[in-house]
């Protein structure tokens, strides 16, 4: 399957099957991330893998919204690894650990497994809960398993605005 393809039939899934991911494929997904282009190739992109009880168990007291959660990954960055813009002092870090996560999402796909990425969980919560040092920030939860094949994607998931609207 093309680029495109897979970014057009790729969507959140918010229920899954109750089956363990091989560390296989766990490792390809977090190759993917560690391959994403970065702001001068600094790489400052840290990244927890969430696959044991007792670490899905913190998830859980972490983030509101429930969903079975066969894996997770929550990506940070290193506050002291970034590119600083000069003029402005704006850091790369937060778009950096955005990149790293979308490609992480696309290969995730890419093997046949579905994910969501979560954005309703509190940063310090999270921090606390994982003992993530201060220097790391905590910005994208990507959760990933096998989708559950009896529930379809959200009804608008497959609706795009077309060129002209998103071209200006």
């Amino acid at each position: 399957m093309d680029f495109l393809e897979l970014s057009k039939s790729r969507y959140s899934v918010l229920h899954y099957q109750n089956k363990p991911i091989p560390d296989e494929l766990l490792n390809k997904i977090v190759e993917a991330g560690i391959s994403a282009p970065t702001a001068c190739n600094y790489q400052p992109q840290k990244i927890k893998l969430i696959n044991s009880d007792s670490d899905i168990e913190k998830l859980n007291r972490v983030v509101p919204s429930r969903y079975y959660v066969p894996a997770a990954f929550l990506v940070c960055y290193d506050k002291t690894k970034c590119w600083t813009r000069k003029y402005d002092g704006k850091t790369s870090g937060e778009i950096d650990a955005t990149i790293v996560t979308t490609h992480m999402m696309m290969e995730a796909a890419s093997l046949g497994l579905g994910s969501i990425w979560v954005m309703y969980w509190n940063p310090d919560t999270m921090k606390a809960e994982f003992e993530i040092p201060d220097q790391y920030e905590p910005v994208a939860l990507l959760i990933v398993g096998y989708a559950d094949k009896s529930i379809d994607p959200h009804k608008e998931h497959f609706l795009r605005k077309s060129m002209e609207e998103v071209l200006f």
